[in-house]
């Protein structure tokens, strides 16, 4: 069983674990499929974006459980967006992708106008961070196991790398890199061994690094992990672009629809949990003991205060799934 809106809901009878469709080939299997097919239960025919298209997983259950749904996926990754179309095939002219990130869906809404039509915008969905066809791909850099070019950009066509990043941060500004993304003790150790090092490639990162942590904490688990994540957040503007892309989101969005946000890291699941407040609260902030005397209006019903985690039964099949947290908001109708 799953839990929506404080209500016990039987997981989709469409099909079981086994009977999902294979992801595509070096994409993870998508996290927590039946908890997002249960919040779209409630929403009519339309078009959902799926924000964050990777390899197509997501899109696929979603259009395999939802024949009335059209899906337009965005994502900035060519090497995804190719996965993701080979896999989406048999959908047919039910799915449009395009490439850009999801803090550009007015834009992306207004330039697939053709494919949207007069139809509205049920769903949005977000499942944030770093794919496993990009972890375990050697030559982009994002993985402290293989040695390579101090790459991490989502978009390998743009923007600068993270060796770019690294050589143009003051001390203080990466010691608030390191501590805003993930890193907080040795931040400052790391920050020196790192400007001093100017490293250029994963390994290089990887010695710097060690160099600088105790080995006593080296022991309780791979040191660089951290900073990898923190590194490959500042590369590709992960936080403003989730900022940015809720916000822009939550403007297509059509009255009634469902905003889904699955995010694997705390900074993330606060800035959610901060955005989701804000809209079920219109951006009221009068002392709770008066109520509210300012008029705002809230945008958003937000059933549900906590996260949703996935169940211990898809933590053993899907690894990935250990640090997923699930948020939804539906947009009050004007």
């Amino acid at each position: 069983m799953i839990e929506i809106d404080g209500r016990p809901r039987r997981r989709p009878p469409h099909r079981g674990r086994s009977e999902r469709p294979t992801t595509a080939e070096g994409y993870h299997a998508p996290v927590m499929v039946d908890e997002v097919l249960a919040l779209l239960e409630s929403e009519g025919t339309g078009v959902m974006i799926d924000a964050t298209l990777g390899g197509g997983g997501h899109a696929a259950a979603i259009l395999h459980a939802r024949p009335d749904l059209r899906i337009l996926g965005v994502d900035r990754d060519p090497v995804a967006r190719a996965a993701a179309l080979s896999r989406l095939a048999p959908f047919g002219d039910r799915v449009r992708v395009v490439a850009g990130t999801f803090a550009d869906a007015s834009d992306i809404v207004a330039a697939e106008g053709d494919f949207i039509g007069s139809d509205p915008i049920v769903a949005i969905l977000y499942d944030l961070g770093v794919s496993s066809r990009q972890l375990d791909d050697p030559e982009r850099g994002f993985s402290y196991r293989f040695d390579a070019p101090l790459d991490m950009r989502m978009d390998p066509t743009q923007g600068p790398t993270a060796a770019d990043v690294l050589a143009g941060l003051s001390r203080a500004e990466l010691i608030e890199v390191l501590r805003e993304n993930g890193e907080t003790r040795f931040a400052g150790a790391i920050a020196d061994r790192v400007i001093a090092e100017h490293p250029a490639t994963t390994f290089e990162l990887v010695r710097a690094v060690e160099a600088a942590v105790p080995p006593a904490a080296r022991r309780r688990g791979n040191a660089a992990s951290r900073v990898f994540q923190a590194l490959r957040i500042e590369v590709n503007r992960e936080v403003d672009q989730l900022r940015d892309g809720l916000e822009a989101g939550w403007d297509v969005l059509s009255g009634g629809g469902v905003m889904i946000v699955i995010s694997y890291h705390s900074g993330e699941d606060r800035m959610v949990k901060a955005f989701f407040h804000e809209a079920a609260t219109g951006g009221c902030h009068c002392p709770p003991e008066i109520g509210c005397v300012c008029g705002a209006v809230p945008t958003a019903r937000v059933p549900r205060a906590s996260a949703r985690l996935a169940s211990a039964d898809e933590v053993a099949h899907n690894p990935r799934a250990h640090s997923a947290r699930l948020r939804s908001a539906w947009k009050v109708a004007a």
